[in-house]
């Protein structure tokens, strides 16, 4: 994997940490599907501009291919956020990462070869996650258990979106692929917003903010799309799930969240399994 692909891969993790940080503290206090649904109408206001600049050079097999991301990345967001508004960031950021073993599997069966230290990492992950949840289980709240069973969801989800933004733009335009996957993640909101008949308003005084935290998980599907094309699908899925270090502290920073120790150890097994991913 070039150099490129490993500072793209690793800048899209950031961007996305810093994206599912602030929205799952919007979340606590906005509707999580509202907050959703207007951030990612922003970032696809962001790329409609793009894509006009450009002269709207779409690419069929492109878009169609991150129309199936959308729904992942639609559905997966949309769970994330609110098992963020629901549990403590620390926990369910990491859970959500492992939705990285669903393009590593894939990539795997559909012919990439990772080595066997890449493989060893899947394994360190998956164990890190079951240890990082552990503590919610025993802690007995209801809203707690939920926001596991969220994250594990969101998780599959995600995973899907990341493997079908990856394929889409190794296969064709990154553009089109980032576009259709918009595309698809807003026609599943707006679909499960209308069958629920839940509200899409967010107030003035907090548009700027939900706007920026479209405007970031656009940046950072930008950047993922473009790393696709520099190295492995299967490492570069993994280097993208990085972001719960970001989310885990902007946790601590900003909202002084404490891990115990079978936490903090399930935390670094988790984030040891993707490095070491990775680096294989």
């Amino acid at each position: 994997m070039s150099g490129l692909g490993i500072l793209l891969a690793l800048g899209s993790s950031t961007l996305w940490g810093v994206a599912d940080f602030s929205g799952g503290l919007v979340s606590r206090r906005l509707p999580t599907l509202a907050v959703t649904v207007v951030s990612q109408s922003a970032g696809f206001v962001a790329l409609l501009v793009v894509l006009a600049v450009r002269g709207f050079p779409l690419d069929g097999r492109s878009f169609w291919i991150g129309l199936l991301a959308g729904v992942g990345g639609g559905a997966g967001l949309a769970a994330f956020y609110k098992a963020l508004s629901l549990g403590t960031m620390s926990i369910v950021s990491p859970l959500a990462a492992c939705g990285a073993l669903v393009p590593f599997v894939v990539s795997l069966a559909t012919g990439e070869r990772p080595s066997g230290l890449a493989l060893g990492g899947a394994a360190a992950a998956l164990a890190g996650a079951v240890l990082a949840s552990a503590e919610e289980r025993r802690a007995g709240t209801r809203e707690r258990a939920r926001a596991v069973v969220l994250a594990l969801v969101a998780a599959g989800a995600l995973g899907a979106f990341t493997y079908f933004l990856g394929l889409g733009s190794r296969e064709g335009s990154p553009l089109s692929t980032l576009v259709g996957a918009r595309v698809g993640s807003l026609t599943l909101l707006f679909a499960l917003a209308f069958a629920r008949g839940a509200p899409l308003v967010v107030a003035r005084s907090s548009l700027p903010a939900v706007a920026a935290i479209g405007l970031c998980d656009a940046a950072a599907n930008a950047l993922f799309a473009l790393a696709s094309g520099h190295g492995l699908l299967a490492l570069v899925a993994v280097l993208g799930s990085l972001y719960p270090v970001v989310t885990v502290l902007l946790a601590h920073l900003v909202l002084g969240e404490r891990l115990t120790a079978t936490q903090l150890g399930g935390v670094g097994v988790a984030l040891a399994g993707v490095a070491a991913l990775s680096a294989g």
